[in-house]
């Protein structure tokens, strides 16, 4: 008798080979955990160093320069580029050398051994002869509707004044945060803006002593203590001011502004290799050797904002990638591959 359909043995016998198939370990020379400029980065040079790698965007695919709106400080765009759009360009000029870049991200690791395992989505299995990770950082937020409203739209909501500082020349800012970043990055802005205030939420600064007269001592800052934002106002364009509360008389009142800059901090996204890399205080990777991408691991290299807390720009992030791919090259050269 012909039969039509295939029996219910053969497909059982199907989902177990299906499923044998999916759980099947992948072996690849070079996997980069991240995107971003320095991942990308790497991609290019490591792909063209024969090196066939795999890259995985991570959560946010791009990184933190899809946020941002207009890129005017990356060498080659002389009329500048959006975030998203040069993002898009590096993808695809990795993918022209044949990198096999996918989505998904890194939820779990195991560098103990000579071949370092990698877990993707909490399944697929990857054992990698060299690891780059281009994780980055991401910037802390307040949190608020509004300030998130106007970051995603690129409306005058950044984290960064040494990137978006310029757009803002001629025009009244107001930052946040206590520590030397801010300090820096409102000192920055002083230099642009008409007038600049910086929000502290306590009575004091967490900054250095000098940094700290350096901001009181510029005539342009405006430094209000006790004060937390409330709201980031607009007209669902664009920012035109921040509603603030005095947190010890309750006051509230609205500063006009056309930016609104947040600098309290980053964390880098460098959680899942605690176990096996050697972490700072603040959880940047460290490298094994100043002026390398080297990790304590031997095949594992680091690029990018992972490593970087001092720099955080997309131009080092990339110079950095390239260090990691080279180094990764260098690497799997002296076992013999």
């Amino acid at each position: 008798m012909l039969r039509l359909f295939p029996s219910k043995n053969y497909i059982f016998a199907m989902k177990i080979k299906l499923k044998d198939m999916s759980s099947e370990i992948e072996k690849v020379k070079c996997l980069i955990i991240g995107s971003g400029p320095a991942g990308y980065t790497a991609a290019i040079y490591a792909a063209r160093a024969s090196m066939s790698p795999v890259l995985y965007q991570g959560m946010q695919p791009g990184g933190q320069l899809t946020t941002t709106n207009e890129v005017e400080n990356f060498p080659g765009y002389p009329e500048g580029v959006t975030g998203p759009e040069m993002m898009v360009q590096l993808q695809q000029q990795a993918e022209r050398f044949e990198t096999d870049v996918r989505n998904g991200w890194v939820t779990k690791v195991d560098f103990s051994g000579d071949i370092h395992k990698v877990w993707v989505d909490e399944t697929k299995e990857i054992h990698a002869e060299t690891v780059i990770i281009s994780t980055g950082a991401s910037a802390k937020y307040l949190g608020l509707e509004s300030e998130q409203h106007y970051l995603k739209i690129g409306g005058g909501v950044s984290a960064c004044a040494v990137c978006d500082g310029f757009f803002y020349k001629g025009q009244e800012t107001v930052i946040v945060g206590a520590g030397d970043s801010a300090c820096e990055e409102a000192h920055y802005l002083a230099k642009l803006c008409t007038k600049v205030t910086m929000l502290v939420r306590s009575d004091n600064f967490r900054a250095s002593k000098i940094m700290e007269e350096r901001v009181q001592n510029t005539p342009n800052i405006e430094i209000l203590y006790n004060t937390e934002t409330v709201e980031v106002l607009g007209d669902g364009q664009g920012v035109t001011g921040v509603k603030v509360k005095n947190n010890k008389t309750g006051e509230e009142k609205d500063i006009p502004a056309t930016g609104f800059f947040v600098a309290i901090g980053h964390k880098p996204n460098t959680d899942v290799f605690k176990p096996y890399i050697n972490l700072d205080e603040t959880g940047y990777i460290k490298y094994e050797q100043p002026g390398t991408s080297l990790t304590n691991v031997p095949g594992v290299f680091v690029s990018g904002d992972a490593a970087d807390k001092r720099y955080r720009q997309a131009i080092t992030a990339a110079g950095t990638g390239c260090m990691a791919a080279l180094d990764a090259e260098k690497y799997l050269a002296a076992r013999g591959h």
